[in-house]
């Protein structure tokens, strides 16, 4: 595969991750080290993986809800052979989320380094 279909793939195993709230794959999508982040809170709110993966599993999770799947990928962009970035829509509780997602990649894998997102207003 190349480096476009490698980060399609680890943009599918997000997805569910987020659909399933599950840290299995939370865990293969991120980086160890990676950040997350939305300046839609306040105060500002910053998690390592550490903190934010018993957030996600913490929730219900919109496959029990049998909500309608949304996630799109909007962009995908390389800087290099090891760095890209993916901009990408998701709706989890009613709520529409875009995600700038930077990706790393160490030892021949790619794997999401940050996550910064903005809620979206829905449209009543």
């Amino acid at each position: 595969m190349g480096a476009f279909s490698d980060i399609q793939a680890v943009l599918s195993v997000y997805f569910d991750a987020l659909y399933y709230c599950d840290e299995e794959r939370l865990s293969r999508s991120f980086h160890p080290k990676a950040i997350y982040a939305t300046a839609d809170e306040t105060p500002f709110l910053h998690r390592t993986m550490d903190e934010y993966f018993p957030v996600v599993t913490a929730r219900q999770s919109p496959a029990s809800r049998n909500e309608p799947r949304r996630d799109f990928v909007d962009a995908i962009e390389f800087a290099g052979e090891n760095t890209a970035r993916a901009r990408v829509r998701t709706t989890i509780a009613g709520r529409d989320f875009v995600d700038f997602l930077t990706f790393v990649r160490a030892d021949c894998e790619w794997r999401i380094m940050s996550k910064i997102f903005q809620i979206q207003q829905q449209d009543s």
